[in-house]
């Protein structure tokens, strides 16, 4: 009789391994490469992918960083007229100007907003990022979802394209 109880108290212990072992997620979170990685695989992002592309500025996006992206969803280019959103897409420089103006240098989580302040974009020219409350803006666009972590950054969805001030 002592000899079936040691092996009923493995079996048992196997089978509870076993058991325990497939509720086990063998799947490991991962975070995307990179800005270009990030944006190209989130369907929210897939125009700003397409002229990040076009712009030529993957090089930029997908260096060693850190940057902070906000970028503009699909629902945001959509709000553009078609005639102004082609334009942009046409005049290479132009749409180089426009998207270095959501890219920072530097990592920026929601978070590390307080207040308002001035912040220089990788175009050159400044950009106001405020925070109230929960919210937090860029110029006159509203961060809808922040803290996509990437491999060389950061990026904050945005409601709007954002336009860099006449020089």
């Amino acid at each position: 009789m002592t000899i079936r109880r040691p092996h009923l108290l493995l079996s048992s212990l196997i089978a509870l391994t076993v058991t325990f072992a497939g509720c086990a997620s063998t799947e490991v979170a991962s975070t995307p490469a990179n800005v270009v990685a990030a944006a190209s695989s989130n369907a929210e992002l897939s125009t700003f992918a397409k002229l990040i592309k076009q712009a030529g500025l993957e090089s930029t996006l997908e260096g060693a960083g850190p940057v902070t992206v906000f970028a503009p969803s699909d629902e945001a280019f959509k709000a553009m007229p078609a005639a102004a959103l082609d334009k942009l897409a046409k005049d290479p420089a132009q749409l180089k100007a426009v998207l270095n103006y959501h890219v920072l240098p530097g990592l920026m989580k929601a978070a590390d907003v307080e207040g308002s302040k001035q912040i220089a974009t990788v175009n050159g020219a400044k950009a106001t990022v405020s925070k109230a409350g929960d919210f937090v803006t860029i110029d006159d666009a509203l961060v809808t979802k922040a803290d996509i972590a990437t491999g060389n950054g950061v990026i904050h969805v945005i409601d709007r394209l954002l336009t860099p001030p006449k020089k």
